[in-house]
């Protein structure tokens, strides 16, 4: 799979192709609901753009339980087809992108008096993998108290009636996105990032472009569709108000919050999936040295941009996790990184946060502005199934031209197959023997192929060419994965690439530190900065460490 028209370079072209040419779509917001959309509409055949106002997944889309899952608690909501239909789709994303969607074995301890009972545990864990379709390696195993201490000493004994194992799959929700946009790109869409909507373009009462403001650039540029898909996320209302047709049906958002600790902190074997005080249910996930716990459900009313997380929120989190496991006696100091994230649901009167449900909605305005909110991760692609369905309808009774149906879950997805047709583990193999080549220890490559996939092997491409100039091979691998990035991924700011693209904000801090420094070295030699616009970077990154961390301890 070839990767192109993804420059941080090049991204006014972008915005000069999307603007010299009638698209069919133009989708607003660069999310995993809208990078769905654009390359499911792209592989149909349409002319496609996106535009994002900040970086890839810089919303929702990278502040999650970084889960593909199917919800269990969803099942006892009763929202049956929703189980169903996100659990097929978590096999499709793992087939197709092993690296980035893993099973993880999640153990759902019973106490006494908790939400869950150890009978009921066993028949609900039991008809949730039916309905997922989960094959028979991963079907949920029902233990015994001792047992489940076994699995977890760090359980509290006292009350505890045995446990429910099961799987459910880790991912990391920012790469996932960067991965769907790549291929979007490749089958034909072009993408741009900090491109914001300011305004929509109408002729006779219907929406038929978008003004666009290049927030880099400061450049206004004036984009036309046939139909504008609004995938906003948390600022679907915003555009809507734009629209003049947010009625009815408005969103509900609500901040869910996590918590970084060091795995030392909190050494569990396998996920963990427990009881609050008040009855929500919580995750404790182990990732790499780390482990994140997870998440809070309550009303936000603040600016979607910058959601915080407070003293509150993660005293909240580290008693409930102290109250499972008491003898890790977490404390607000054990905390080495947290985020917060807005769940765009559609309000439901008489409700609380947590009984609002979490299917998608789709709403059509007067002006024929197509509006989509609500959902799951998970369930992107069906999400994108349903708008680009009704985009194709709507534009075969306008232009008489049939556009074919959804065929997403055929479609490789960049980074899980290999150009050559190679299958991934072939291709995870040949890049391991280039690696041991250049003398690479295996764990940097292990790192290299979680992020990328196969498309680590680009990033030992540009190792190769950098020897002569960083003669240091932790620079050259560094600088490889800066420009990989860069060129391939449409990243214009350090905080980009040490946030979204690695990971290391959240769950490396050390190393995000010494390398930062560097990053901004390499990214200011790419494209350009002088020596004011370095020191800003920089500056940028200490602003965005505070974001991401608790805000009473700023």
């Amino acid at each position: 799979m070839t990767t192109t028209k993804l420059s941080a370079a090049d991204r006014e072209s972008y915005l000069q192709e999307m603007a010299s040419e009638q698209l069919d779509i133009l989708v607003i917001g660069g999310g995993i609901t809208g990078a769905g959309i654009a390359w499911d509409a792209a592989v149909r055949g349409m002319k496609v753009g996106l535009i994002e106002m900040q970086d890839f997944a810089a919303g929702t889309s990278s502040r999650s339980t970084k889960l593909v899952h199917g919800g269990l608690r969803y099942l006892k909501q009763g929202e049956v087809k929703l189980v169903r239909e996100v659990g097929r789709e978590r096999a499709l994303l793992h087939k197709r992108l092993p690296h980035l969607v893993e099973p993880m074995p999640m153990l759902l301890p019973v106490y006494r008096g908790g939400t869950y009972g150890y009978y009921t545990s066993s028949i609900g864990i039991y008809i949730y993998d039916w309905l997922a379709g989960v094959k028979r390696s991963e079907r949920r195993q029902m233990v015994r108290r001792q047992q489940a201490l076994l699995m977890e000493p760090l359980l509290e004994a006292e009350g505890l009636r045995g446990a429910g194992r099961y799987y459910e799959y880790r991912t990391d929700d920012a790469r996932l996105t960067m991965e769907i946009v790549k291929t979007a790109v490749s089958c034909g869409a072009i993408v741009c990032n900090y491109a914001k909507a300011v305004d929509l373009i109408y002729q006779k009462g219907r929406a038929t472009g978008v003004t666009v403001l290049d927030m880099l650039g400061g450049k206004s540029f004036q984009l036309h569709a046939r139909k504008i898909i609004n995938a906003t996320g948390p600022w679907v209302d915003e555009l809507r108000r734009i629209d003049r047709s947010l009625s009815d049906k408005h969103l509900l958002l609500t901040k869910g919050v996590h918590l970084v600790v060091a795995r030392e902190r909190l050494p569990i074997s396998q996920a963990v999936y427990f009881d609050a005080p008040d009855g929500r249910m919580i995750f404790a996930i182990p990732r790499g040295a780390k482990t994140y716990i997870g998440t809070t459900d309550t009303v936000y009313e603040g600016d979607p941009r910058h959601p915080a997380v407070s003293m509150e929120d993660a005293q909240y989190l580290l008693d409930a996790t102290n109250r499972v496991f008491p003898k890790s006696r977490l404390s607000i100091m054990d905390v080495e990184a947290a985020w917060a994230g807005l769940r765009p649901l559609i309000h439901e009167e008489g409700k609380s946060p947590s009984e609002v449900s979490r299917k998608d909605e789709i709403f059509v305005s007067a002006s024929g502005l197509i509006s989509i909110a609500g959902g799951k991760l998970t369930g992107f692609r069906k999400m994108a199934e349903k708008v680009v369905n009704l985009a194709a309808q709507q534009l075969e009774e306008e232009t008489g031209v049939i556009y074919p149906p959804c065929t997403t879950d055929r479609v490789p997805i960049s980074s899980g197959a290999a150009e050559d047709g190679a299958s991934y583990e072939q291709a995870r193999q040949r890049i391991a023997q280039e690696a041991a080549e250049l003398g690479l220890p295996s764990s940097e490559i292990d790192d290299l192929v979680f992020r990328y996939g196969v498309n680590a092997r680009q990033i030992l491409q540009l190792y190769r060419t950098l020897s002569k100039d960083l003669p240091n091979h932790d620079d050259r691998l560094l600088a490889a994965e800066v420009n990989y990035s860069i060129e391939h991924e449409m990243t214009v700011s350090a905080v980009d690439f040490l946030l979204r693209r690695t990971g290391w904000m959240l769950f490396d801090r050390l190393r995000m530190f010494d390398v930062s420094a560097r990053v901004v070295e390499y990214m200011g030699d790419r494209l350009g900065w002088d020596d004011m616009k370095r020191s800003q970077e920089l500056a940028d990154i200490v602003e965005e460490t505070k974001r991401y961390s608790i805000a009473d301890l700023r």
